[in-house]
């Protein structure tokens, strides 16, 4: 089950015409996978500064074109392996920049009465004086010096300088972004705001110093684009917020309503499926029949004290796309109708994304024995939380070429997936009447596309055939670990309006065999956890198969996305225990299975269908 050749193939049938597949297909030919990162934190976040991040906007860039940089903690300087091909600074907007200015005798901020210990070279008492900040602000108390306008609007300019600075259209793609990052009572409902280019962006971003409400977020962005603006909104960290990322109420308590789902679907076309705070895809408790949900599950709140979640509704992407098919079906629109992307939330300009190259999420980790064993006086929850810290994921895109303009499109149209760090690429297409000879064909792509919706895409009015086929297909990261298997998401809704799942193995490496309830065997682990090594002697280096829902019924709402399984490889734990000579440390796992997440395609049935129920 390794090649095209070599596929369990389902027959196809007539039908079908796809939403939105024409602007896709011409551009079929020129198709291309590009990875990257825009959840990317310097020297001017806040939090960033005061764990000891030294590096630029510009470094930042430098970085993910393959350029070296200043790793801060005392370690080495930072240097990706495999280069990227767009990323953008997306620093916090809550006192953008402002501590960083400190440091600046020409600043007035520098004579505030907290500099001379935010920008203490001692981290414990930088982070202390934040604390500080902190503390007084939920208590109500601000510091008008803190939130100076002229800070913000100076450094966001220098921010949005520096992108275009550095794009090469063709060759390296950067955008103008920043991060809102509002937590209620510690409740993560943090946003990437991505705008498409530098035309008519405002002169000051959105803080949520004066809102926590996503809908004054919406409400601002919507004002922008009034204004000539271009951009969109990526949330993440659905697991950090305790249920309120999906919650089924808005933020003042009131039903959702099809304004607001009319509003969060026009500014949020895709969510953050992976990054160094978890991955938050499912967790075991909603999923139960899912034998690999329990991956990276970063299970904290934001709070410094380490407190753990309570609400597992509302905070996990396939709960929420779920809960997006009630609304759909009642007519209301889908809040929750979000394509899928990985990436970082490195506070020290390098996304960290590969398990081999890890340096931690803040400079203070850049060293591998502060980031298992912590520093002299850090409390135990908060050594074990850089512990459950995942080495971060990538957004992949599939766009026409490397610009900001394909890219940008390629998101709103949700034709993105996800991976937790390696550059998997996964490729779906959904449709009525693929076969064999589609998924063998020199031009596979192009008839993806003629035929049918990409990932991202929309199905209905099926034809005479009994259910959707879909095509699927994967190929490694050249540096990482081979293949295990695809496997096929499916959530619906039954004909009593019960939320299902159900997880297909389409494709496998190997000659295993499934058994009569669809479990397949494991594929094995060769992984020698005292030299943190691996070998490809299993799994394959590309799958794919086409597919029939054998459990269709065209009378109910429907998703589908492809999960994409590597064989297991060292986690990044494993890599610093055998660097420092020690055990890795008790609760971490020696070996993960790395995956990529493709976007969901949805079956929307037609009025007609539902009629025949």
């Amino acid at each position: 089950m390794t090649t095209r050749n070599n596929i369990r193939a389902l027959a196809a049938v007539l039908g079908m015409l796809p939403l939105g597949g024409a602007l896709a297909a011409e551009s079929a030919a020129q198709s291309n996978a590009y990875f990257g990162a825009v959840h990317v934190h310097t020297y001017y976040s806040f939090d960033a500064y005061t764990n000891g991040t030294l590096a630029s906007p510009a470094q930042a860039y430098q970085w993910a074109r393959g350029e070296a940089i200043p790793g801060g903690g005392g370690g080495p300087d930072l240097k990706i392996r495999q280069p990227l091909d767009f990323y953008a600074v997306s620093d916090h907007a809550e006192w953008l920049g402002v501590f960083k200015m400190m440091e600046e005798p020409a600043s007035a901020i520098s004579k505030h009465p907290l500099a001379p210990l935010i920008t203490s070279p001692d981290p414990n008492t930088a982070m202390q004086a934040f604390a500080t900040v902190l503390r007084d602000f939920s208590g109500g108390k601000r510091d008008p010096a803190l939130e100076d306008p002229a800070i913000s609007k100076s450094v966001w300019s220098q921010i949005a300088a520096t992108a275009d600075e550095y794009y090469r259209p063709g060759e390296f793609t950067t955008f103008p972004a920043f991060e809102w990052s509002a937590n209620p009572e510690m409740r993560n409902l943090h946003r990437v705001v991505l705008f498409r280019d530098s035309q008519n962006l405002p002169d000051l971003v959105l803080s949520s110093l004066d809102s926590t409400d996503p809908e004054v977020l919406w409400e601002w962005m919507g004002e922008q684009r009034k204004q000539g603006a271009t951009l969109l909104a990526i949330p993440h960290n659905g697991n950090a917020s305790d249920g309120l990322m999906f919650s089924l109420q808005t933020a003042d308590g009131k039903p959702l309503d099809e304004a607001y789902i009319r509003t969060r679907a026009a500014n949020e076309p895709l969510y953050e499926i992976t990054q160094i705070k978890g991955t938050s895809e499912t967790n075991p408790a909603l999923s139960p029949n899912d034998e690999f949900a329990n991956f990276e599950q970063w299970d904290y709140t934001l709070s410094a004290d380490g407190l753990r979640p309570t609400q597992r509704k509302g905070s996990f992407a396939r709960q929420a796309l779920l809960d997006g098919l009630g609304f759909a079906a009642r007519g209301m629109g889908d809040p929750f109708h979000y394509g899928f992307i990985g990436d970082s939330d490195t506070h020290n300009a390098a996304a960290s994304n590969e398990e081999y190259n890890y340096s931690g999420k803040f400079a203070f980790e850049n060293n591998p024995k502060v980031r298992l064993q912590g520093v002299p006086g850090q409390p135990a929850h908060q050594v074990q939380q850089v512990r459950e810290f995942s080495s971060g994921g990538l957004a992949g895109v599939w766009a026409a070429e490397n610009t900001r303009e394909a890219i940008y499109e390629a998101m709103l149209r949700r034709e993105t997936f996800g991976t937790s760090g390696p550059q998997i690429k996964v490729r779906l297409f959904g449709g009525w009447d693929y076969d064999n000879e589609d998924l063998g064909a020199v031009d596979f792509v192009a008839r993806g596309y003629a035929g049918g919706v990409p990932m991202g895409g929309t199905l209905s009015a099926a034809g005479k055939q009994a259910a959707p086929t879909f095509m699927v297909w994967a190929s490694k990261d050249a540096l990482s670990g081979n293949l295990d298997r695809i496997q096929i998401i499916k959530g619906w809704l039954d004909a009593e309006g019960q939320q299902r799942e159900k997880i297909y193995n389409v494709a496998w490496s190997g000659d295993r065999k499934p058994d009569a309830a669809g479990k397949l065997p494991a594929v094995g682990n060769t992984v020698d956890v005292a030299k943190a090594s691996y070998t490809n002697s299993i799994g394959a280096p590309e799958l794919s198969a086409l597919w029939r829902d054998p459990d269709f019924d065209p009378s109910e709402q429907a998703f589908y996305y492809a999960r994409v399984l590597e064989i297991p490889t060292p986690r990044w734990s494993t890599y610093d225990a055998r660097t420092l000579g020690i055990d890795v440390p008790e609760g971490l796992p020696t070996s993960i299975q790395e995956r990529a997440f493709s976007s969901p395609v949805w079956y929307r049935p037609t009025a007609a269908a539902i009629a025949k129920r």
